[in-house]
């Protein structure tokens, strides 16, 4: 079996845009997601919610350090990229994380599409309640965008291979035509079975579903 950090298969995860309050630091917004990421799965499979990770790079634009100062572990990180490095630590110890910072924003201006809550503001932070006002367009938004090598990608790919599996080859025979080769076509299968066992671990039912599939 390989190590997951031997592959070259990541999830993307995105959050469009960051759920940060106005008026609220990256500390104060990070400070309410302790038990779960403030992300969503952006890959085609169903979400799990992961509590490993073997190896991470997230970009974060639009949000400064400055805000309200609760006392926490984040509050007393001296810069923006230092508090979510420590925040990927804490939820993800012993992972290789990286991490980059952008001070701009994402521009949403026309033809962008308006497709965003009330409660945003035109530079995309969130507000308590909707404004007694028409709300203008919104012009920019904070985004996190990430891409992780997690236990998450063990049901993406194992769902893929079960997929192909039940494939009638008999009806794609203008595929096979083109030079692939039946045997070629299965042995990609189980390759794909194989990488897709590189991240197993943490997902025990899915585990006892390739048990069932060998018996």
């Amino acid at each position: 079996i390989c190590h997951p950090s031997d592959s070259q298969v990541v999830a993307a995860w995105a959050s469009v845009p960051f759920p940060a309050l106005r008026g609220y630091s990256l500390p104060d917004t990070l400070c309410t997601y302790q038990q779960d990421v403030p992300w969503k799965l952006l890959s085609s499979c169903r979400e799990q919610k992961v509590s490993c990770c073997f190896a991470q790079s997230v970009v974060l634009r639009g949000i400064c350090k400055e805000g309200k100062q609760p006392a926490s572990l984040l509050h007393a990180c001296e810069s923006t990229e230092e508090v979510l490095q420590r925040y990927l630590h804490t939820l993800f110890p012993g992972a290789f994380s990286t991490s980059h910072v952008l001070e701009q924003p994402c521009n949403t201006l026309p033809p962008y599409p308006q497709f965003f809550s009330p409660l945003l503001t035109r530079q995309g932070f969130l507000l308590d309640k909707p404004p007694s006002y028409s709300s203008a367009a919104v012009e920019s938004i904070p985004v996190l965008a990430a891409l992780q090598s997690s236990p998450v990608l063990h049901t993406l790919l194992y769902s893929l291979y079960k997929d192909l599996q039940k494939l009638n080859t008999r009806r794609w025979a203008s595929f096979f035509s083109a030079g692939v080769e039946q045997d070629d076509f299965q042995e990609a299968l189980q390759e794909l079975r194989t990488l897709s066992q590189c991240y197993e671990m943490g997902f025990g039912a899915d585990g006892s579903e390739e048990e069932a599939d060998s018996g």
